[in-house]
């Protein structure tokens, strides 16, 4: 039976390390550390709509993995099931070799892994500073903090931090969330995500709601995660922006993993091929 690591608030490497020699071993690997995340035969039903039914996924540490797909192929299902947000019905994930279970978002992030969704699952009423630090407020000192007085000047002072590493210009952290544009929205989703994120950060179509500039800085951002030795799970549509970051891709068709690539070794249109099924993977 697979171990429960819930409850722990291991965001260092030594609390989550949990050593395994059974784990899958990635067709591109060639190395026996194990991999930093792993998703083994996840299947999951809807009904009677099937929407994974053979999902493999393995992650190494310190890269940017994309997980690409036509729509319906599984992706979000995929991610929602990592992240804690719904439950396989059959199949197991793996941390450091070692079998876990995820049953909520909290337990997800308990292990340092982070998430941006599609939908942003941000606080619309809420400022900017507030959706950063939402769950995780910061609180003023002894006796104030007795009665949950919230340190909003050190929570403001932190987010202006993490826009201005994202290089995204909003007036003010002040403003309601509902009154940023939709750029600006999705720049504060991956803030909240690269400021918590310890271990893993998944984004899903981290650039759908953004123009050409402020999407060349969220993947520059995305590449300067990686060099701060936290690995990316990247969901997305964009092909030439998978190109430009991912080291290795993933593709998912009608529920299955096809194959995983390394980037370098493949191209735009054979990617293409495999998304459609016009041409055979090949591993």
């Amino acid at each position: 039976m697979p171990s429960r690591l819930t409850g722990q608030r291991g965001l260092g490497d030594s609390e989550i390390d949990v050593s395994d020699d059974g784990g899958l071993q990635d067709a591109n690997a060639g190395v026996d550390k194990p991999p930093l995340l792993e998703a083994r035969n996840i299947q999951k039903h809807f009904g009677r709509v099937v929407a994974l039914r053979d999902g493999n996924f393995a992650l190494r540490p310190n890269e940017v993995h994309a997980v690409v797909g036509d729509n319906g192929a599984g992706k979000s299902t995929l991610i929602k099931i990592i992240s804690g947000v719904t439950h396989a019905d059959e199949g197991e994930l793996r941390i450091n070799g070692g079998p876990v279970t995820i049953t909520t978002p909290r337990e997800a992030r308990e292990l340092g892994i982070e998430t941006v969704y599609q939908d942003l699952a941000l606080a619309d009423h809420l400022d900017a500073s507030a959706n950063l630090f939402l769950g995780r407020e910061e609180l003023l000192g002894p006796p104030l903090s007795w009665f949950g007085f919230l340190d909003k000047k050190a929570m403001r002072l932190r987010t202006e931090e993490a826009m201005r590493r994202l290089k995204i210009g909003i007036q003010s952290v002040d403003q309601p969330v509902l009154s940023l544009s939709g750029g600006q929205r999705q720049a504060v989703a991956v803030a909240r995500a690269i400021a918590w994120g310890r271990r893993i950060v998944i984004m899903d179509e981290p650039t759908a709601a953004l123009g050409v500039r402020e999407s060349s800085m969220v993947l520059e951002l995305i590449k300067e995660v990686r060099s701060q030795g936290i690995a990316v799970i990247m969901v997305s549509h964009n092909l030439p922006e998978v190109f430009a970051v991912a080291d290795r891709i993933t593709v998912l068709r009608l529920g299955r993993t096809i194959v995983t690539l390394n980037t370098a070794e493949t191209t735009l249109e054979s990617v293409v091929g495999m998304m459609t099924g016009a041409v055979a993977a090949v591993a």
